[in-house]
């Protein structure tokens, strides 16, 4: 199948969106489909746009449209929705083109709901054989009023209206989570045309490290760590949603631990605030975000493994970073809503706190730290949890057989 890939992120950003719409164009390359790509330049987590303008680049086997977008340097509620239209607007050229090719299949990846019009207009366009096909990743406008990022009652009703009429125009819409796919649906998307695609993780690059040789971990060695000393990681983007703020207060309540090493690595715009915050704690450091190639053992320098979450926004992501975790064969704390895909799979892989809740995030790693028998357990549980659901090809394959699936449908129509 000719499948056209559109969205505002995409490889070679390492964490995020732009990891995941990366490797579905790479693995449907992989498997002989022919796979094309529209989306901006790299920017994410830095927010800073790398070549910024319009250019064409090979990555593996799939053709890939860079089309410019401008970035705020500190994002906001308007900002955000003009960083967002920016690119809607100078992408729609480059993709409307794509009609003389004529893809059977066109996924437009969200957030970037902007993006979904001109989507709908290529349909159009290329007549009823292409199935266009909404990936939610997030949930943006939700996310945006629960933050507070936008506000007005009249504003939100009328951008909910509008965000269904778009989501219903679609033959299918995914998303990454039960409780997402259940919001499509509330949004008046119907239930034939939700579907469930979870995020993956490629099995084979992240391995756990056995416990006896963590000592001998890369990273142990080059930040020169001392046997006994416990690291607890957060890495990933550092913005308004992950809610890092609690980790100060965390961090102050378990200073008496003179063993533990609070490592903090990411980008975003909230990476100076922090840095600020977490000043007078010595036990704490700083470290950008390590390359791609190195992540298995990245993810295995942690004892523990930090997810915290903002209240406002705990059921409207689901984070990509959770999967590279869970396979590493290292416990997580997270702050998720009891019921949630995060809050199960942080019961059986770790600890899973209310949103928030500095007290009940402190005591659950308290409790780990104290019981290295533990963290092998949960550790232990959390590398079968992906083994069991969310390895790539397990994942891609239910993807690739409901898209065969609905484009024949879509030719077997009058």
């Amino acid at each position: 199948m000719k499948v056209l890939i559109y969205g505002l992120n995409y490889a070679p950003e390492p964490v995020g969106i732009g990891k995941y719409s990366g490797e579905l164009g790479g693995w449907l390359a992989g498997r002989g489909h022919q796979v094309r790509a529209i989306t901006a330049p790299p920017y994410f987590p830095q927010w800073h746009a790398k070549a910024n303008r319009y250019r064409q680049e090979l990555i593996g086997k799939v053709t890939v449209w860079r089309c410019p977008l401008w970035v705020p340097k500190k994002p906001n509620g308007i900002t955000r929705l003009l960083h967002l239209a920016s690119f809607a607007i100078s992408s729609l050229p480059v993709l409307l083109s794509q009609w003389r090719w004529r893809p059977d299949l066109l996924i437009c990846v969200a957030p970037a709901l902007f993006c979904a019009p001109g989507a709908l207009v290529l349909k159009r366009l290329c007549g009823p054989h292409t199935v266009v096909w909404l990936h939610i990743q997030d949930f943006e406008l939700d996310a945006a009023f629960e933050l507070g990022l936008l506000q007005g009652e009249r504003m939100r009703k009328t951008a909910e209206r509008l965000e269904s009429r778009l989501l219903r125009s679609f033959q299918k819409v995914s998303s990454i989570s039960e409780a997402m796919r259940q919001r499509t649906i509330t949004k008046g998307v119907a239930p034939s045309r939700a579907e469930l695609i979870p995020n993956w993780v490629d099995l084979n690059a992240i391995r756990p490290e056995p416990y006896m040789e963590r000592q001998h971990n890369p990273y142990r060695q080059e930040l020169g760590l001392r046997t006994g000393q416990l690291v607890l990681l957060y890495s990933g983007s550092i913005n308004q949603k992950q809610g890092l703020e609690i980790l100060v207060e965390v961090i102050s309540a378990l200073s008496e631990y003179k063993n533990l090493v609070w490592i903090l690595a990411g980008e975003g715009p909230g990476k100076k605030p922090l840095q600020a915050a977490t000043r007078h704690l010595p036990q704490v450091r700083h470290l950008p975000l390590q390359p791609v190639e190195r992540l298995s053992d990245w993810l295995n320098l942690a004892d523990i493994h930090l997810l915290p979450q903002k209240a406002a926004a705990a059921d409207l992501v689901l984070p990509s970073k959770l999967l590279g975790i869970l396979a590493s064969g290292r416990p997580v704390v997270a702050g998720s809503p009891e019921g949630s895909t995060l809050g199960k799979l942080a019961e059986q892989a770790g600890r899973r706190v209310n949103p928030g809740d500095a007290k009940a995030f402190t005591k659950a790693i308290e409790e780990l730290v104290r019981s290295a028998q533990k963290r092998q357990q949960l550790g232990k549980k959390a590398r079968q949890l992906v083994e069991q659901s969310y390895g790539i090809n397990t994942v891609l394959e239910l993807f690739e057989q409901e898209a065969l699936s609905a484009i024949s449908q879509n030719h077997a129509k009058p």
